[in-house]
């Protein structure tokens, strides 16, 4: 379970006016060794891919409120009468709106969220874990060791 990966292919829109948009076919992968953060590949007929991280909670919110700023927005709304969302990414490339079917969408974020259900991410990564493992005492270390100045001072008392 420790390397689950949630994926799904999704057509998402690019946003290019009003009146027009182009689809853009998008890989949503989220990993349960990297719990806190979707990751979205864009395929946009160029050789090379476009990748975006952002965190997982911004999109689980996103679809039912705006929220986010910076780089990444996300907000429900309705087109034509159906349910999407809309995500406006920012870059030093560009700035690009995408709309997401918001059935699909929501169905993917519901399986990222019980492979790693909300408030549990950090038990994933281990932090308490290796926390624990930092801060606890080492057996067979002497107590003296940790007592003694680890900076001996200048002043010699050898040469009086």
């Amino acid at each position: 379970m420790h390397n689950t990966v949630v994926e799904r292919e999704l057509e998402l829109k690019l946003i290019l006016s009003p009146e027009r948009s182009i689809p853009v076919p998008a890989r949503l992968s989220y990993r349960v060794d990297d719990p806190f953060a979707i990751h979205i590949t864009f395929h946009i007929g160029s050789d090379h891919p476009v990748y975006w991280t952002f965190a997982r909670e911004l999109l689980v919110e996103g679809v039912f409120r705006p929220c986010g700023h910076g780089d990444v927005r996300v907000w429900p709304t309705k087109v034509a009468g159906r349910s999407v969302v809309l995500m406006a990414l920012s870059s030093p490339d560009g700035d690009a709106l995408l709309q997401a079917p918001s059935a699909q969408l929501s169905a993917w974020l519901e399986r990222t969220l019980r492979a790693v259900p909300p408030g549990s991410e950090a038990e994933r990564l281990g932090i308490d874990d290796g926390l624990a493992e930092l801060l606890a005492p080492t057996p067979g270390c002497h107590d003296d060791l940790w007592l003694r100045d680890p900076w001996p001072s200048d002043e010699s008392t050898d040469g009086e």
